[in-house]
């Protein structure tokens, strides 16, 4: 098992790789991801994203062909996200990914939408529920690696779209 700083479980270094790689691309495409996110319904996303304009996207990263096949949880994540996706590493055979799913194909460098999820509108209650669900936890941990590094502060870049 590889594990990050923040806890995050893969099964491989390629798994790591792969979250990284999605987190990248999701950034630059204007979401703001965070990994292992926790679903009201008890299943855990491996990258759940949150788009300026309040959509909710999800990604389950798949690095072996057996673990694809024998996932019958995915569909359970679909009520919670508007745009949902594989995420897979560059050499895994795309074939196999379910082909009303989105898919991504990413490395550590980074990732690119080969096909583009089918947009499933979200219950406004449930979209609330989740928006602030995904707030609280990333701001609980930014608030335990700023205490691990021993500060309170942060910077925030120059190009950064805040506007505080």
């Amino acid at each position: 098992m590889f594990q990050s700083g923040m806890g995050f479980l893969c099964s491989s270094q390629t798994a790591a790789d792969v979250a990284r790689g999605v987190s990248r691309m999701l950034i630059q495409q204007g979401f703001s991801p965070i990994l292992e996110f926790t679903l009201a319904n008890g299943r855990r996303l491996d990258v759940a994203a949150l788009g300026a304009d309040g959509t909710l996207l999800g990604a389950e990263i798949k690095v072996a062909l057996a673990d694809l096949k024998g996932d019958m949880k995915w569909p359970e994540y679909l009520e919670f996200c508007e745009h949902f996706y594989f995420a897979i590493p560059p050499d895994f055979p795309d074939e196999h990914v379910p082909p009303n799913t989105g898919l991504i194909v990413a490395d550590r460098y980074g990732g690119a939408i080969v096909r583009p999820a089918v947009p499933a509108p979200v219950h406004a209650s449930r979209r609330k529920a989740v928006t602030l669900r995904f707030a609280k936890v990333a701001a609980e941990r930014l608030s335990v690696l700023l205490d691990l590094a021993g500060t309170t502060q942060l910077t925030v870049p120059e190009d950064a779209d805040y506007q505080g």
